[in-house]
């Protein structure tokens, strides 16, 4: 290693209160730089970058920015590489799928919970910071929390492997899948967030989310995706994709305290990567809502060919310019 690599950069100040909080989650101090962890794995400077970067967090140079579960967790992957299964592109795929979800998890669970936080302060247990409750929730919540997380990707990945092989009968191409594609989107939110403050969009926003998923989990579906205002899910069958569609308007749009939604529907092929979804059916269904009047559900003409006549009744409405598509007839439907 050259000299120059092993001279220690001095980190920026930070706040000991922060450190003391930090060091409780990671479980042990900044103590290596890259190329200490380099040396330690036996990765390159550009692989360790590559990892670092696929995970989410920006590089530090020189400076001693690495927990020893840090070069731990590099070596596994090195081992996993090593072993000829995955090669590194592989392996910082992976990194960045686990990356990006766990971001968006610790953001999530760190709003949720400091709510918490200022209620444990303003009780009679308050240690007289919040630094103080939150280390509080860090030593109780984590560990139960972090053997959730286990529990929950074994079940996910149960039935993403089980969602494989029912498609590995009848597909040559295993990332590809026909399925009615789902688009939820709140009316006139921009509007509305204008005129309502930050806490109750808040509030808004994670009601409406966790209504959608809680209708398209219990009709087999699959959330892909939520954007604020709006919500994509999946399902193989189109007949429970409309009921889908009918239970988000029905706890949503009906909800006198909530907003009003519109909910397009478009069947066809799509690709799955990455835990997302692509093809014309996503963006169709997104085009649709443009369309639906409020508390309305609309589908294009290949998922209204798949649903029973004897069971719904539809109707084609005037064609219209959607954009990607040119003139489009959207179809309203609904159960005789």
């Amino acid at each position: 290693m050259a000299p120059e690599a092993a001279d220690r950069q001095p980190e920026p100040e930070r706040d000991p209160a922060g450190e003391e909080l930090e060091r409780a989650i990671l479980g042990s101090d900044r103590e290596l730089n890259a190329f200490e962890v380099a040396e330690a794995t036996g990765v390159t400077i550009e692989e360790l970058r590559r990892l670092w970067r696929a995970l989410g967090f920006p590089e530090h140079g020189l400076e001693v920015a690495f927990t020893q579960a840090d070069a731990e967790a590099v070596a596994r992957l090195r081992e996993i590489v090593d072993s000829g299964l995955i090669d590194i592109d592989l392996s910082v795929t992976m990194t960045r799928a686990v990356g990006q979800t766990m971001a968006r998890l610790a953001d999530w669970e760190v709003a949720t919970l400091v709510h918490r936080v200022e209620e444990l302060e303003r009780g009679d247990e308050a240690t007289g910071s919040r630094i103080g409750s939150a280390r509080r929730l860090v030593d109780s919540v984590n560990p139960p929390f972090e053997e959730l997380l286990i529990y929950a990707w074994r079940r996910h990945l149960a039935a993403a492997v089980g969602r494989l092989e029912a498609m590995g009968a009848n597909e040559e191409d295993l990332h590809t899948s026909e399925v009615t594609v789902g688009f939820a989107d709140i009316v006139s939110f921009t509007a509305l967030s204008n005129r309502i403050d930050h806490v109750r969009i808040g509030d808004l926003v994670e009601v409406f989310e966790s209504r959608c998923a809680d209708v398209v989990a219990a009709h087999r579906g699959r959330v892909i995706k939520s954007i604020g205002d709006s919500v994509l899910f999946v399902n193989d069958d189109p007949i429970r994709a409309y009921d889908t569609a009918e239970g988000i308007i029905s706890v949503v749009g009906r909800d006198a305290r909530m907003p009003d939604v519109r909910v397009g529907l478009a069947s066809g092929s799509v690709v799955m990567r990455l835990g997302d979804v692509f093809g014309p059916p996503v963006n169709m269904a997104a085009r649709l809502t443009g369309v639906a009047r409020r508390n309305r559900i609309i589908v294009d003409a290949a998922t209204a060919e798949l649903l029973p006549s004897d069971q719904f009744e539809s109707r084609r409405l005037p064609a219209r310019p959607v954009r990607g598509f040119g003139l489009v007839e959207p179809v309203a439907v609904r159960r005789h």
